[in-house]
């Protein structure tokens, strides 16, 4: 398996997270093919790395 370099990547935290530091997540949709996830109370560890059609996927269950 390939490593993949995320130290340059953009995080966008959840438009629903609060001000409050509250249990938040974020996204990097700058990665080819793959969509980052990670806590943003502890951005030290690895994120969790989904592919784009199946975080889509995810999304769109979410969303209905």
């Amino acid at each position: 398996m390939q490593a993949i370099d995320l130290s340059t990547i953009t995080w966008r935290k959840s438009s629903y997270s609060n001000q409050d530091g509250g249990a938040c997540l974020e996204v990097a949709r700058n990665v080819s093919s793959l969509v980052p996830v990670r806590d943003s109370k502890d951005t030290t560890r690895t994120p969790l790395l989904f592919g784009a059609v199946a975080w889509a996927a995810f999304v769109d269950e979410v969303k209905r």
